[in-house]
């Protein structure tokens, strides 16, 4: 269901233009000097596959080429040989300076290409100083060395980063369970998340797609459903790709009821159709489920404006579809081969924050071809909110295009965060006005982005009277939704609706999960508010629900901070008595908090009862403030590591 176009009223401030006395010479403005560079990279990505030298050589010593041409042209040449091609060529424009961008695109290039031998080179190059202002980082190692395949190179990469980093990003975990996982090393993988949760790193989306996409390939679909259906709980975000991998498992199995559920929750998490899942989407509508297929179909139909990539006599084709979308000045012909035209969405909407009359003009004069995924990956890179505003305005009344609510669920998202709530509050009534349903996703997202730019009443008012419009919630969205409220509340330091709020939902039947009451917890132990938090904690007792480790851990933290030794020393004996101990750093930090305050006999039995444990301390207690519990990390890591343990041994 699409959007009508939006009415005058809304198309506010499209000429409330703020004119900019500086332009870009030799270009009238940053939009002209785009379009002209994606000619020019267009022309180069031809000459590649046309076997002409010539031609590219003319093309690549022109004044205008830049490190930006080249990077883009790099990650647009059909392979590694036309990449190096790019690079020999570039040595006679003596004008040209290699940049960090342009050799990592190299790099890149090299590395799924299995050009092994030709990285190793380069990045010694790099290092020696071959190329000025060049450098490379353990990460970029790692990425590279993983897109090749090379177990041996990631593993010494990555211990050569421990040794000399105190503490190393969640991304290097996730590249080696993924170079674990597709070299059939199940053991290490598992372990690799668990030495990635023991030692405290928090894992993230990537991290949860790397576990779903190794259990999918290794048949244990059933185990991956279940890593899928916890991350709700644990807040953590599901990904398209998440989505793809395990449709394409259940399709391929035929388990086809599986596939229905989840494309309905992909519809409840506002997930934009990806054209890779078109394959299994059809074979599913084949089978004759048509209902349940016909609108992600529809959605995933080329857009009859858009050219089809043509192909030469050689069989060569354009580049990955969405990264070249649409612009129907720049479509080139060279020896029967045609592409779509380039486009970098991200680059084209840092053009448009200089928003003028002139801007507006040459984008129309530009003749995009504008769908709902070009207008959503633009908004999604403006910097300026008020940009984003003038883009989205005027994109509904060009022609051809309708918002739909994709678009629409992006612009407020963007709004929210930036706290424009009255033009949020258009949106939504237009939204009410065309009867149209919102993702469950959405809502919960602008509460969240509500409580980043301090707006609570706003919040609360999306909360009561707008979240009816993604239908119904059941019991366990609900619950999360009242999450994301409480802790908006917290962060606008609306305390006393914080607690109203709470009251509501235990009084509604909603009652809160484990990491809710620690944020809870945590929020007003910052705040001294000593009072609240017994009350909290006596309602968690109350309720049958046994504190874990991670709560009694924030709590030590929260007192700590806010010079309250004593009061954190008494949750250190109430863990010590549910044989519970801290991890090393809140150890640690109870025990300068006590010394601090003069508390020398709490010091020695701290240090007694700790020294008592059988095992050296944990690194880190498992879970993350108002987002994961010890419990729902332990589940995940026994669910991945018992999918594995016949085959490990």
């Amino acid at each position: 269901m699409f959007l009508k176009r939006f009415l005058p009223s809304i198309y506010l401030t499209q000429y409330q233009f703020q004119v900019r006395s500086f332009v870009r010479a030799p270009f009238a403005n940053k939009l002209t000097h785009y379009l002209r560079r994606a000619q020019l990279i267009d022309s180069i990505r031809l000459a590649l596959r046309s076997n002409s030298p010539d031609s590219l050589s003319s093309l690549l010593n022109g004044r205008l080429v830049d490190p930006f041409i080249v990077t883009h042209a790099l990650r647009s040449a059909p392979n590694a040989d036309s990449a190096l091609s790019i690079i020999q060529t570039l040595k006679t424009n003596h004008g040209f300076s290699h940049s960090q961008s342009t050799i990592h695109a190299l790099a890149t290039v090299l590395s799924k290409s299995q050009r092994t031998d030709e990285l190793k080179t380069l990045i010694a190059d790099i290092r020696c100083g071959t190329f000025m202002n060049v450098s490379v980082s353990f990460m970029n190692l790692m990425q590279w060395y993983n897109t090749t395949g090379d177990l041996e190179l990631v593993i010494d990469t990555w211990n050569e980063y421990r040794q000399k980093e105190t503490r190393v990003c969640t991304e290097s975990y996730n590249i080696v369970m993924s170079i674990y996982a597709k070299t059939g090393k199940d053991f290490e993988a598992v372990e690799t998340f668990r030495g990635m949760i023991d030692e405290g790193a928090i894992p993230n989306s990537r991290t949860y797609t790397v576990i779903i996409e190794h259990l999918v390939n290794s048949g244990r679909l059933d185990s991956a459903l279940e890593v899928f259906t916890i991350l709700p709980l644990m807040r953590i975000k599901r990904t398209s790709r998440q989505y793809l991998v395990l449709v394409e498992g259940f399709v391929g199995v035929e388990r086809f009821d599986e596939v229905k559920t989840l494309l309905n929750e992909m519809r409840d998490d506002g997930k934009f159709p990806g054209r890779a899942m078109r394959v299994s989407l059809q074979r599913m509508h084949d089978a004759g489920f048509v209902e349940e297929t016909d609108e992600f179909l529809r959605e995933m139909l080329p857009d009859e404006r858009i050219k089809n990539v043509g192909f030469g006599e050689d069989g060569s084709d354009s580049e990955d579809e969405d990264k070249n979308v649409n612009n129907d000045n720049c479509d080139g012909n060279v020896e029967g081969i045609r592409l779509k035209p380039w486009l970098d969405p991200k680059a084209l909407a840092n053009t448009l924050n200089e928003w003028s009359p002139e801007v507006v003009s040459a984008l129309e004069d530009a003749k995009f071809v504008w769908t709902t995924r070009l207008v959503c990956k633009v908004l999604r890179n403006f910097t300026s909110p008020e940009t984003a505003w003038h883009f989205f305005c005027w994109v509904a009344y060009q022609p051809g295009y309708t918002h739909d609510v994709y678009a629409v669920e992006r612009m407020m998202a963007i709004l929210a965060r930036h706290g424009h709530d009255e033009l949020v509050d258009r949106l939504i009534s237009k939204i009410r006005k065309e009867g149209i349903r919102l993702p469950f996703g959405t809502v919960r997202l602008i509460i969240d982005f509500y409580g980043i730019s301090k707006k609570a009443d706003a919040a609360l008012k999306v909360f009561h009277d707008d979240r009816t419009l993604c239908g119904p919630i059941s019991k366990f969205n609900l619950m999360i939704l009242y999450s994301s409220l409480l802790r908006t509340l917290t962060k606008c330091k609306r305390n006393s609706d914080a607690m109203n709020v709470l009251e509501e939902m235990i009084t509604n039947g909603i009652f809160p999960d484990i990491q809710t009451f620690s944020g809870l917890m945590y929020h007003f132990a910052l705040q001294g508010d000593i009072k609240t938090v017994q009350k909290l904690f006596t309602t968690v007792r109350q309720s049958g629900v046994e504190p874990d480790a991670y709560m009694f851990k924030i709590l030590i933290q929260a007192y700590c901070k806010c010079e309250r030794a004593a009061l954190a020393y008494r949750v250190f004996e109430d863990m010590s008595n549910s044989s519970l101990m801290p991890d090393v750093a809140t150890k640690e930090l109870l025990v300068k908090s006590l010394w601090k305050e003069g508390k020398r006999k709490e010091v020695a039995v701290v240090e007694e009862k700790c020294e008592e444990i059988n095992d050296v301390l944990l690194l880190a207690l498992r879970g993350h403030i108002w987002t994961v519990c010890s419990a729902d990390l332990t589940r995940v890591y026994n669910i991945y590591s018992n999918s594995f343990t016949p085959t490990c041994g």
